[in-house]
């Protein structure tokens, strides 16, 4: 409580000793002034050492941070807000032996600020002379309809933007930015696929896959985690273009619309070289076909090694042989029936051309002659439900596993029901389609002894591991039928000295969109392995619309059109894939001694 000004009992005490009670009132104002200073000056005394507390570690705390700038690097500032930071990096991808397939290049992106132009209309048409593809009415129209930006070009090469920089326009503004490379242009597009960007700033964007292995393998190629470590492919490039440079003179020659070629190791399931044709340079990818009449495979960004579903013909036949050998119904011996024509209810089983190799071949010959009867008898020996596992077990009823985005949307085409004439009809290759690669690597299961393996694009480090699907002896008994198509049967012009190639032809009518099939139009295709005595690679072509007009007389069989175009294609890569060819010794001369 507050001491009274004036106490009462020292008030009655000074006047009891006669002393003035005033002075009494006045001590006590001098002593509660005198503590009232006190009680202040100690408040300010410890705000002003709070003050100086706070100063002082302010001022630490900026020395350290300026002693931590003075020690890195200095990095551009990039917005701190979720999601606003764009990851420009992307890794290279090479080939088998390291060479460079795709990289990033530094280049520069083009946009405006309108509002600081000081000749909208003079500068749009000065663009739109070093851009070709810019219409300078459009420009104007877009710099002085009261935007603050336009973006003008995504990515230029240095000398346009030399050229850029010359119009000497304050408004125009340049942003570095990455963009993907293919430095060998053409040349494998349809692995590779092609890129665009994603998310994007003035100074910087995301570049993204958009087709190919660049788009399936997406995310490695983005993950920082990775190192930029590069993607090695199993793609040898050196063969790759000397694949595609034949397949392209073989369809030059031939008048075909198009078509594919592919070479895979047997064993380990990599793909060596993948080539379609027509095709386009990933660094400027053509805009898709639109329009209602269009088909998809008339377009070059169509990959019809892998997207392609086709009905490949004769080339299934050997399916039916192998099966019905490891199911232990027959041997390369056996006789079966081949007497043509076949009759199944309302149908009639013919051969090429109303042969008749008939009435009986032995399995060997049935592959040889390429038999539809002879074929069709065997089938109906292994019955529908064994012939879909075994036909499922070859990978002929499934998506492709390999690493393309196009490669899942590729399922082949599989009747929904499975009667008699199915199985009859699907033994040489028709009323069910696939695709090339479907094809390959169905053919690499026999070539390597009977093991299953999934094609891949990338390069293997381990041993393949894959599903038995046939014995040794069927498999090796099956590659003993198709060298024999080569030697003495349909794909004579296959042969190439010192690589023992066996293989086998399919031509098939090419079905109509509306129903039926061309009369005048195949699909040939020309599945082989190589060398026959120890398979290690399959080589597989197939050509769309293929006709050989050297003769009198159309030829449209695979034999005069995707055979000798594998031919070459073996001929000029097994050196370049390490292989010698095979030299075979003439026979021994006996010298005689003359008495002359």
């Amino acid at each position: 409580m507050r001491t009274p000004l004036r106490p009462l009992a020292r008030v009655l005490r000074a006047r009891a000793d006669g002393s003035n009670p005033d002075l009494i009132e006045r001590e006590n104002i001098h002593n509660r002034q005198q503590a009232m200073q006190e009680r202040t000056h100690s408040r300010a005394a410890a705000r002003l050492g709070l003050m100086a507390a706070c100063f002082a570690s302010f001022f630490v705390l900026i020395g350290v941070r300026m002693g931590h700038l003075a020690n890195t690097e200095p990095m551009e500032p990039v917005a701190s807000a979720p999601g606003a930071e764009i990851v420009a990096q992307r890794a290279d991808i090479v080939d088998r032996n390291g060479r460079l397939l795709a990289t990033n290049m530094t280049t520069h992106a083009l946009y405006a600020h309108p509002h600081d132009m000081v000749d909208p209309k003079g500068t749009a048409q000065a663009l739109a002379e070093i851009f070709p593809d810019l219409k300078a009415d459009a420009l104007e129209r877009r710099f002085t309809d009261g935007r603050r930006f336009v973006w003008i070009r995504k990515v230029m090469s240095p000398e346009q933007m030399q050229l850029v920089h010359d119009i000497g326009d304050p408004g125009l503004l340049f942003g570095p930015r990455e963009m993907r490379l293919y430095p060998n242009g053409n040349l494998l597009a349809h692995v590779l696929g092609g890129y665009s960007f994603g998310a994007e700033g003035v100074h910087s964007a995301e570049v993204i896959g958009t087709a190919g292995i660049e788009k399936a393998m997406d995310a490695r190629l983005r993950d920082p985690a990775q190192g930029g470590e590069p993607l090695q492919l199993s793609i040898d490039l050196t063969v790759q273009a000397t694949v595609e440079e034949v397949l392209q003179a073989g369809i030059t020659a031939l008048d075909a619309k198009g078509g594919a070629a592919i070479i895979m190791d047997v064993y380990s399931g990599e793909v060596i070289a993948l080539a379609s044709a027509p095709t386009f340079d990933p660094n400027n990818r053509p805009v898709p076909l639109i329009g209602k009449n269009d088909e998809a495979s008339d377009s070059p960004l169509f990959n019809r090694a892998v997207q392609g579903v086709y009905e490949l013909g004769s080339t299934f036949k050997i399916f039916a042989a192998a099966q019905a050998m490891e199911l232990g119904l027959v041997n390369p011996d056996t006789l079966v029936d081949a007497n043509a024509p076949m009759v199944w209810g309302k149908h009639r089983i013919k051969e090429f051309e109303g042969k008749n190799y008939g009435p009986l071949l032995t399995v060997t010959d049935v592959i040889g002659k390429s038999s539809n009867v002879g074929t069709a008898s065997i089938a109906l020996m292994i019955g529908g439900v064994r012939q879909q596992a075994f036909f499922k077990s070859l990978g002929l009823f499934d998506p492709l596993p390999i690493e393309l985005v196009e490669a899942p949307g590729a399922k082949p085409l599989i009747p929904k029901k499975w009667p008699d004439i199915v199985t009859i009809t699907a033994s040489y290759g028709h009323g069910m389609s696939a695709s090339p690669m479907h094809l390959a690597a169905a053919y690499a299961a026999i070539g390597n002894g009977g093991i299953y393996v999934k094609p891949t694009l990338i390069k293997q480090t381990a041993a393949a591991k894959g599903t038995r699907v046939l014995s040794e002896k069927v498999a090796r008994d099956s590659v003993d039928m198709l060298r024999g198509v080569v030697t003495t049967g349909t794909a004579s012009l296959a042969e190439v000295p010192g690589y023992e190639v066996g293989g086998k032809t399919g031509t098939a009518d090419k079905p109509k969109r509306t129903g039926g099939y061309y009369k005048d139009k195949v699909i040939n295709t020309f599945a082989s392995v190589f060398p026959a005595s120890a398979p290690r690679y399959v080589v597989l072509v197939t050509l769309d619309e293929p006709v050989d007009s050297t003769g009198p007389k159309p030829k449209r069989t695979a034999g005069w059109t995707a055979v000798p175009v594998t031919a070459e294609i073996i001929r000029r890569t097994a050196p370049l894939m390490g292989l010698r060819p095979k030299v075979e010794l003439a026979q021994e001369t006996t010298l005689t001694a003359s008495s002359n």
